[in-house]
């Protein structure tokens, strides 16, 4: 029987085998009892928590369902999941990146990794000729975000997959602004996947996670999980068994977040105080006809231009009253940043502003964004 996501992610776990509990419980316990037998351990046996625990077990074969992958690993952060991508690699090898990733990881890129060994080129991940004239005989990993962090820029996923694959390189894409429910980049040709479980996964403001998904189980994803168990970066019990909640519902939330950002994106796209709004499913995206080929629906987050220059985004952002002027997206309250304000380094216009829609009433957004622009 083939289940659709939305019951994969309720009924994946089953009932806890030693109470039926349907809720599993939250497993504390640093240290599992073992037989001895003097024979090598299963990779997944319970010993310790750092190598596994039955709330990570549950969470990660979620999260590999859910994004038609082999194996994932859920670990403290988003950030760290890429930091332990890049750790993976090997001194000299070469990446090819999006000049638009989150500036998150351009700093882990240049700052830590470039003295290591890694060299990284910047290419527009939406120019398929600048990403095939960028790519190199040493080139190991290709990575994009789509869309992007908080510029709202595509790439095609499938394109730059074969581009890759044809230079024998894998890709990998940051899926966390669409979610496995918008968009599934494995599907596409992706290698990797890697997701901040902190914002739509989790999706209350109270979970801080990441995660890494493999199409399959190479090398490289050895290596990867190596990195996780005898490093130790792993996500704790209680932000597994959040997040694996959050997982549950996630397919209707972002359904909801996606519909209120398209009527909020509307509002602004004709308010003569806003010089543009960027979401993907809103037509006057310039990639618009790309976001609905390969993303079902435009998930909650979306960038404005503020007409008037920094000073006037951020004065508008100080006239909200039900947005709340904070970092991060993809929880139920509605978030609003000015992103220039806490960029190292960033290219990002002093008139943007990062807007995360959650799940109040779309009305009661739109009326709070009116009275704020007059």
């Amino acid at each position: 029987m083939t289940l659709r996501p939305e019951t994969r992610a309720v009924h994946s776990a089953g009932a806890d085998p030693a109470s039926g509990a349907i809720v599993p419980p939250i497993v504390l316990s640093t240290t599992f009892e073992y037989e001895t037998t003097g024979e090598d351990h299963h990779p997944d046996q319970l010993i310790y928590t750092r190598w596994q625990n039955p709330n990570r077990a549950a969470l990660e074969a979620t999260l590999a369902q859910l994004e038609g992958g082999a194996a994932a690993h859920a670990v403290t952060s988003g950030s760290a999941a890429m930091l332990t991508i890049f750790q993976a690699l090997r001194p000299g090898d070469h990446i090819l990146s999006s000049d638009d990733m989150y500036f998150g990881i351009r700093v882990q890129l240049n700052e830590f990794f470039a003295p290591w060994g890694l060299e990284t080129t910047y290419v527009d991940m939406s120019d398929l000729k600048a990403v095939r004239a960028a790519i190199r005989p040493d080139t190991k990993l290709v990575i994009l975000e789509s869309p992007t962090n908080p510029l709202i820029r595509l790439a095609d996923i499938a394109a730059i997959a074969g581009i890759a694959h044809e230079n024998g390189a894998s890709l990998l894409v940051d899926n966390t602004v669409a979610t496995p429910v918008a968009q599934s980049p494995i599907a596409l040709g992706a290698d990797i996947v890697v997701m901040s479980l902190t914002k739509y996964i989790a999706g209350h403001h109270d979970v801080l996670g990441g995660a890494i998904i493999f199409a399959r189980e190479d090398e490289l994803a050895e290596r990867v999980m190596r990195l996780v168990r005898i490093g130790g970066g792993v996500l704790s019990p209680m932000n597994c068994w959040l997040a694996a909640r959050g997982l549950q519902s996630l397919a209707y939330r972002v359904r909801a977040h996606s519909e209120n950002a398209l009527q909020v994106a509307c509002f602004l796209a004709e308010h003569p105080k806003i010089e543009r709004v960027d979401y993907p499913h809103h037509p006057s995206h310039p990639q618009y006809d790309l976001a609905l080929r390969q993303m079902s629906i435009g998930s909650g987050l979306m960038s404005i231009l503020v007409k008037g220059g920094r000073q006037a985004a951020i004065d508008l952002v100080n006239r909200l009253k039900l947005f709340t002027s904070a970092t991060s997206f993809g929880g139920t309250h509605s978030l609003i940043e000015h992103r220039e304000s806490i960029e190292e380094g960033t290219s990002t216009p002093a008139n943007l502003l990062r807007v995360s829609i959650g799940l109040e009433h779309p009305a009661d957004l739109i009326a709070d964004l009116q009275q704020a622009l007059e």
